[in-house]
This record gives C-alpha cells, structure tokens and sequence, in this order.
C-alpha cells in the first residue's frame, strides 16, 4: 500500500474573527509562544513521514511563502525553521477566490496525483505529548484499511454542532465505519453521535471526482461533503490521541498560548497563572 508522503494545508480563508489584525497578518502566522500555527502543523507532518507539504494560500498572504523559505540561519530559533524546511518540500497554489476547503483541496490535484495524502486545515494545531502526532495515527489507520480517514475526538453536543459529526457504523479500537456525515447540525439535541472531524484527514485520489460532483453549501464546497459521497464505498473515522487547539477561534488562540506556555515554562507558567485565579 502506497505510503502517506504528501500533505496538503489549505491557509487560505480571510480570518475575519481576527480583524483588524489580520489586515496586515494571516490568522495562521499568528504567533502561538514564538512560532506560528502553520510552524506547529507542518512540524507534525513532518513528524508523521511526510516528504512534501503544498500549501494553499490566497494571494495576500505571500508572507507564508515567505517564512517557508530557506534562509541563512542566525540564531537556533532559526535554525530550528530550517530543520524542518530542510526536512520538508515545501510548495505553494493560490486560492484566488475564496470558494471552501473542498475547491481549495482541488487546486492539490496535479500536487498529489494518484497518491493518498494527508489534508491538515490551517486553524487547527494538534499536540500529542510524547505520542504519535495525529497525522501518523492517521495514516495507520489507513494502512489498515485503505479507505479515507476522517480525525475525529468526542466533543460535548453545544460544540460539535460547530463541526461535522459523523453517523456510526461497526466499531473497532479506535476506527469506526462512517454511515453518514452532518455538517454543522442544526439541532444540538438530536445529533447521530458527538464524534467531531477535526481537521485532519487522509484522502484517497476519488475524492477529485466527489469535489466536482459535491453541492454548494452557504455559497462554497464543503470537503467533508465530497468525503460524504464516498461513504458507499468506505470512509472511516480515527479518534486520535493529542490536544487540538482552534486557532481559528480567539478563546482557542488564547487556550494554545497558555497551555504551550505552560509547556514551555514549567513551573513559572504555573505559578503565575495562580497569581491570577
């Protein structure tokens, strides 16, 4: 079975919970410590294997392209960068409409050709402490079943209304088959399950053809609608180990920036945050 090798990172949405700083800075450089969010992401899939990662951009954020870049290192901090630009292909489409994650997957196409890949959205920083990041256990899974993958954890039903949750079937460990997926629920009382796709994903080559066949939703194509068209012939949900910090969200933001304080700072972090509570 082909190796999971290629990842793709849509970063192009305007970040209009952001404004008005992301006039002038893109909410996925936005700094979490010292790095920003696409730091932390594409650390985890090169942590995962992951040889070539192509990033979609919308055309005012060339500064992405920019802090890929291979540059002379002049501090560790740098030096740190380019370890992992070393480690990592970088390349780069322009999304030069916003349409959603399922048109910004499709300018991927020619990037992944006949191979399986690895999607991992902008906004979402996953930390496993210690663990496997949440793109490996993903691409175990599909090893296992050689169908999609959808990363998944439980969320309360006031939350997961926020995300698509997925209808179960047959239950394994930690797979289960998907029976159906509901984008954004509209009742939080009446949801199939409370397992939540979290921005990770493991997708097969047939997911172009389903993005062309895919409806709009709210005037864009929504990826987990084009995953929903393969459910016939097999799409399964991971339920990952690690923490998945919302950086698209500002309580999120603030969450990753205290807890990878705490992370980094030890016992300073924690003494001052009992000063304030």
């Amino acid at each position: 079975m082909t190796r999971i090798r290629k990842a793709v990172i849509p970063a192009a949405g305007h970040g209009t919970r952001f404004l008005p700083v992301t006039k002038a800075v893109p909410k996925e450089m936005l700094a979490v410590i010292d790095k920003p969010a696409l730091h932390y992401i594409a650390k985890e899939a090169a942590d995962s294997g992951i040889e070539e990662i192509l990033l979609i951009i919308s055309p005012e954020k060339d500064i992405i392209r920019h802090y890929f870049g291979a540059g002379e290192a002049e501090c560790v901090a740098e030096r740190e960068l380019n370890e992992l630009i070393g480690k990592v292909k970088f390349s780069f489409a322009v999304q030069e409409r916003a349409g959603g994650t399922a048109n910004a997957v499709m300018l991927a196409r020619e990037f992944t050709g006949d191979e399986p890949f690895a999607v991992m959205y902008g906004d979402d920083v996953i930390v496993n402490d210690g663990g496997k990041p949440c793109v490996a256990q993903l691409a175990e899974a599909y090893e296992k079943t050689g169908k999609t993958i959808l990363g998944v954890q439980e969320r309360a039903p006031e939350e997961a209304v926020k995300y698509a949750v997925i209808e179960k079937g047959e239950t394994e460990g930690n797979l289960t088959r998907v029976l159906d997926i509901i984008e954004k629920p509209a009742d939080a009382a009446n949801l199939p399950s409370t397992l939540s796709s979290l921005g990770r994903y493991i997708l097969t080559p047939d997911i172009y053809p389903a993005i062309e066949r895919a409806p709009q939703f709210r005037g864009e194509k929504y990826l987990t609608h084009a995953v929903g068209l393969l459910i016939p012939d097999g799409v399964y949900a991971c339920v990952f180990e690690g923490t998945r910090y919302d950086i698209g969200d500002k309580f999120g933001y603030v969450q990753a920036n205290v807890e990878m304080g705490l992370r980094r700072f030890g016992d300073k972090m924690r003494d001052y945050l009992k000063t304030l509570v």
